[in-house]
C-alpha cells in the first residue's frame, strides 16, 4: 500500500520542481480557478488578460488560495460593484498539519504532526470583473501600494467587502504547498475541465493521458498519478495524494483554452435546494395565476392575428405543444404558436451534422425549419404568449428553469432533480442571462438553472420579470 506521506517524498531533488501532468503548484491552483471561469492575477507578475475570464482574482504573487464562490458570486450578481474586497477566515485553524509516517515494510508506526505559522496576511484577495483594475494590480510596486490604489480608484459605492473561509497557503513553504495539494485534490473533482492530459482511472482517481489504466490497482479516495508513474504493482494508493511526474517523462505544458473550458464544477458538485415553505408556495402560486390572467387579457387581442398570419403561410395547426416536465417529473403539453414547418422533423435528420449546441439541445443559426412568420414570433417572443395557458392549469410558473421533456433531463441527473424540485417558467436566469457563445449554452443552461433553485427569492423573480419585460420591448 502506498500512502500520503511516500508520494511526496518520491523524486525529492530540490533542483527539480514536483510536477503533476506538466504542472507544478502555481499552474494548477491557476488552472483549478480558470475551471470557474476566473483568471488569477497576480501583483507584479504580468501577465496577458484573457477577454473569456468571468472574473479575475487579485492576489499577491506568495498565496494559493481555495475557497468557494457561490456566496459571493451572489454578492456580485446583485450588487454588481467593480471591486468585492475578500477576507478568507482560514479554516485551518488548528496550525498543523498530521501525515503517516511507515516503516520500510510500510507498516503502520505513528502519526507525525507538523506545526506551521500561517502568515494571515495572506487572506486577502479581491474579485473583480473589471479588466482595466486588473491591469492596475499587476502593475502596482507593492501590495500597500496595491490596496490603496484600488481604494482610491474606486469610490465607496462601488466596492464592498465579504468575509469567507478558505484555505490559504504560502508557496514559499514547501510544508504548506504539499498542503495545498492534497486540498486541491480533495475539492477539484473535475480536473480534465483545464488540464487536457487528465484522464479519469476511478471514480477519484485521475492519471495521465498517455498512461495505462492499472488492472490491479486499488484507489482509496482522490488520487492523481502524473506522467510516466507505473502502478502495476502498487497495490492500494491512500488518498487525497499526488504521485509526481517522473521527472525524465514530465510532459510540456499544454496552453490554457478559455473558449473550451467547461464548468464542470456544475454538474458535480453537490446542490443544495433551496426550502420553500407551504406559505411562499401558495404565494407564488397566487402571483403566478394573477400574472398570467393579467397577461392573457392583455394579449388576447395579438391571437387572431398570428393565426391568420401562420394559416397563410403553412396552413394549420396554429399551436404547437410538446411534452415537457413539470415539478416532481409529471409531464406536460407545452403550449407555443407554432413557429417551424410542417416537416421539421425530417429537415431536422438532415441537419443534426451542423449543431451548434454543446449539450441535448438542437440549434444552429438560419435554422430553415423556422417560417418566415415564426421567425418573428422568435424574435418577438410572441410565440411564447400561450405558455400562460399552462401557469393558469398549473404546469408551469411564470419565473423557473426552461421546461424541457424527459430526454434532455436525463443528461445530468443532479442537474434533474434539482430542476424539477420546482415548476418549470414562462422566462427564467438562463433566458435572461445566457451569451449564446458557441460552445457554452448548455453548460450555461445548467448553471443558471441551479443558480435559481439554490437562490431563490422574490427579489431574483422581479428581477428576471424586469429584464425579460426590457426584452420584450427592446430594451437593453
Amino acid at each position: 500500500m502506498i500512502t500520503p506521506s511516500e508520494l511526496t517524498t518520491q523524486y525529492d531533488d530540490p533542483s527539480v520542481p514536483h510536477t503533476v501532468w506538466g504542472l507544478d503548484a502555481v499552474q494548477l491552483h491557476d488552472r483549478f480557478w480558470a475551471a470557474r471561469g476566473v483568471q488569477v492575477v497576480r501583483l507584479g507578475e504580468p501577465s496577458d488578460l484573457v477577454e473569456d475570464a468571468e472574473l479575475f482574482l487579485l492576489t499577491d504573487p506568495h498565496s494559493l488560495s481555495i475557497f468557494r464562490l457561490g456566496q459571493l458570486v451572489d454578492t456580485l450578481s446583485w450588487l454588481k460593484p467593480k471591486v468585492l474586497f475578500v477576507r478568507l477566515h482560514n479554516t485551518q485553524e488548528q496550525g498543523y498539519s498530521e501525515r503517516v509516517i511507515t516503516d520500510e515494510n510500510d507498516r503502520f508506526t505513528r502519526f507525525e504532526r507538523v506545526y506551521s505559522s500561517p502568515d494571515w496576511r495572506l487572506g486577502r484577495v479581491a474579485l473583480t470583473p473589471s479588466r482595466e483594475l486588473a491591469q492596475l494590480w499587476q502593475q502596482a510596486s507593492d501590495a500597500r501600494t496595491a490596496w490603496r490604489l484600488l481604494r482610491r480608484t474606486i469610490p465607496p459605492n462601488q466596492r464592498t467587502t465579504l468575509s469567507v473561509g478558505g484555505c490559504v497557503y504560502d508557496r514559499a513553504e514547501e510544508s504548506q504547498v504539499t498542503e495545498f495539494i492534497r486540498e486541491l485534490v480533495t475539492v477539484w473533482k473535475r480536473p480534465d475541465a483545464t488540464i487536457q492530459r487528465a484522464s479519469r482511472l476511478d471514480q477519484q482517481a485521475w492519471g495521465d493521458v498517455t498512461g495505462s489504466r492499472p488492472d490491479h490497482t486499488r484507489f482509496i479516495g482522490p488520487v492523481w498519478v502524473g506522467a510516466g508513474r507505473e502502478l502495476s504493482h502498487a497495490g492500494s494508493i491512500v488518498g487525497p495524494a499526488v504521485l509526481w511526474d517522473v521527472p525524465e517523462q514530465r510532459p510540456e505544458v499544454e496552453e490554457l483554452q478559455w473558449k473550451q473550458i467547461e464548468l464542470t464544477d456544475v454538474l458535480t458538485g453537490p446542490i443544495k435546494v433551496r426550502t420553500i415553505s407551504n406559505v411562499q408556495r401558495g404565494l407564488k402560486r397566487l402571483f403566478d395565476l394573477g400574472f398570467a390572467l393579467i397577461a392573457l387579457l392583455l394579449t388576447l387581442p395579438i391571437y387572431p392575428l398570428v393565426m391568420l398570419a401562420i394559416l397563410i403561410e403553412d396552413g394549420r395547426p396554429f399551436f404547437f405543444a410538446h411534452t415537457r416536465e413539470s415539478r416532481g417529473g409529471v409531464n406536460f403539453p407545452c403550449l407555443k404558436f407554432r413557429t417551424m414547418r410542417k416537416d421539421a422533423e425530417d429537415i431536422k435528420k438532415k441537419l443534426m451534422e451542423q449543431n451548434q449546441a454543446d449539450g441535448p439541445q438542437f440549434f444552429i443559426d438560419d435554422d430553415p425549419r423556422i417560417s418566415r412568420v415564426g421567425k418573428f414570433l422568435r424574435a418577438t417572443n410572441i410565440d411564447e404568449l400561450p405558455q400562460f395557458l399552462n401557469v393558469i392549469a398549473g404546469h408551469m410558473a411564470i419565473v423557473g428553469p426552461r421546461p424541457s421533456p424527459y430526454k434532455e433531463n436525463q443528461y445530468c441527473p443532479p442537474w434533474r432533480e434539482a430542476r424539477l424540485s420546482v415548476r418549470p417558467g414562462v422566462t427564467g436566469l438562463w433566458q435572461v442571462k445566457r451569451s449564446r457563445d458557441a460552445g457554452r449554452d448548455f453548460q450555461e443552461w445548467i448553471r443558471y438553472d441551479i443558480e435559481y433553485v439554490e437562490n431563490w427569492s422574490w427579489r431574483m423573480d422581479l428581477y428576471i420579470i424586469l429584464k425579460t419585460m426590457a426584452a420584450f420591448v427592446g430594451m437593453k
